[in-house]
């Protein structure tokens, strides 16, 4: 076992109100966050939402990530009781370990129920997908602590929604539901109540059923987008799509194509 084995199992060792759950059948791997009644999040949490992302990542029978809350309830935020208590500059990396749904290669998908406050909403902003239950709620409400959001939302909501709501929502530390945020292009689907889990679980058929290689490299090529100018984006997307062009999940599509069939990319 390599260092950064060791690091992963020690962190997993106990998990601070966390569990994952993976099923071979679909293909999806899920992280729910399990501290009733409302999910806090503490801030050895962090670390170990990364590692158990990293585990689901590396499992050769996940395809699709799925992050969701027990209880009815996606998360209320963060321990905010526990801040005082890290050591000075102990949060100052705390973006690190929230962007770990960015960091995965499968596709991640946030399954929303009622509330996603605080750092809840930035691990959520960090997902390729957010799928939101009709009356949940969304804030970064720091500013009404006397602080600011400090684990990527300041950043990920102005590049998602635009930095004018983005300094109207942090700023009045202004709570929004799930209509206004589908508006702002924060939601991929808004679900009625109770319609979750079907919803999700179409989600997960369908991006399982898609080339695992491709479907990783378009994550990180549209990753990049927010990061590198034009050209440079221009460049990595031409050279990601030339390493593909002789790949099998090609090559098996193309076949099905010229054959007028569905391709099957169930297996790679």
């Amino acid at each position: 076992m390599n260092e950064l084995s060791e690091r992963r199992a020690a962190l997993l060792a106990e998990p601070d109100g966390l569990r994952w759950e993976i099923d071979a059948r679909t293909g999806q791997g899920t992280l729910i966050l399990d501290r009733p009644p409302l999910n806090v999040v503490s801030f050895a949490a962090r670390a170990q939402i990364a590692a158990i992302l990293e585990e689901l990542d590396a499992h050769p029978d996940v395809r699709v990530v799925v992050i969701r809350g027990a209880n009815g309830v996606f998360s209320s935020g963060g321990d905010i009781a526990g801040f005082q208590k890290v050591p000075a500059d102990g949060m100052a990396d705390l973006a690190r370990a929230v962007a770990a749904p960015e960091h995965c290669r499968k596709p991640v998908i946030a399954a929303i129920e009622r509330y996603a406050m605080g750092v809840a909403f930035e691990i959520a902003l960090a997902c390729d997908f957010r799928i939101a239950e009709e009356g949940t709620e969304f804030a970064l409400p720091e500013i009404g602590l006397g602080a600011i959001p400090g684990s990527g939302g300041t950043q990920r909501l102005a590049r998602i929604a635009g930095l004018g709501r983005a300094k109207e929502m942090i700023m009045r530390g202004r709570r929004i539901g799930a209509a206004e945020a589908e508006a702002w292009g924060l939601l991929s689907e808004t679900v009625p109540a109770g319609g979750l889990d079907d919803v999700v679980a179409r989600w997960v058929a369908d991006l399982a059923a898609r080339p695992s290689i491709p479907l990783a490299t378009l994550k990180q090529v549209l990753n990049e987008t927010y990061e590198t100018p034009l050209s440079a984006g221009l460049r990595s997307e031409g050279q990601a799509f030339e390493k593909i062009r002789f790949g099998e999940a090609f090559t098996r599509g193309i076949e099905a194509f010229m054959n007028k069939k569905k391709p099957d990319f169930s297996d790679i």
